[in-house]
């Protein structure tokens, strides 16, 4: 791999992993509820989610799993459904004030567990972050080079740029709600985040491969 082949790739991704989507809705509500520090664990379970689709993808496995038609509707709906469920849940959420979640919150390994596995399932569960990758990442490889490392490089890269992308979302959202303390503007900016996440999720059920 060149280096002009890994910055266009870099550019690429920038643009990606910027652009709004339920990645950017996660980070957001978490950031939101849980503040910027810990709510960078649902940002750390989606890069997990994305080391697991490369090296799905590199080991071959990816082209097999899109060519199941079967495959690509049970893990759209089973997206759509999880993203429709966290939008209810922040709906209907009831709004406490930041300082008061954070003092029920901290320390407790079971919460940071439920952040990570947010941002692990709204990523491993959207089928457009597989197809995406599986589409984009084999043109940046170089087959007459080693495969293995210039698969370790892009999937680093993917990661640094989505980790920063997502943590600013994060720290926005989380910003935010520092800045809110009416339980009104609460529960009203819980119900705006809560509809964008069930519109996601419809979004994601009619979707259909090209």
């Amino acid at each position: 791999m060149t280096f002009t082949t890994w910055l266009t790739f870099l550019i690429a991704t920038i643009l990606l992993c910027f652009s709004p989507g339920p990645g950017a809705l996660s980070s957001m509500s978490a950031g939101m509820k849980y503040g910027w520090k810990r709510g960078m664990w649902n940002c750390i379970g989606m890069q997990v989610s994305i080391m697991v689709n490369v090296t799905i993808i590199a080991l071959g496995l990816g082209a097999i799993l899109m060519a199941s038609n079967t495959a690509f509707e049970v893990m759209k709906w089973c997206g759509a459904l999880y993203l429709m469920w966290l939008g209810i849940q922040k709906f209907r959420e009831a709004p406490v004030p930041f300082e008061e979640i954070a003092a029920r919150t901290e320390f407790k390994d079971t919460t940071t567990k439920g952040i990570f596995m947010q941002g692990f399932l709204v990523s491993q569960t959207n089928p457009k972050g597989l197809i995406f990758l599986l589409a984009v990442l084999p043109q940046f490889v170089d087959p007459t080079q080693p495969v293995a490392i210039q698969y370790v490089i892009l999937t680093l890269t993917l990661n640094v740029v989505d980790l920063v992308a997502m943590g600013c979302y994060t720290a926005f959202a989380a910003k935010v709600l520092m800045m809110l303390k009416d339980p009104e503007h609460i529960r009203w900016t819980n119900r705006g985040i809560g509809s964008l996440f069930v519109a996601a999720g419809g979004a994601l059920a009619v979707f259909k491969r090209a």
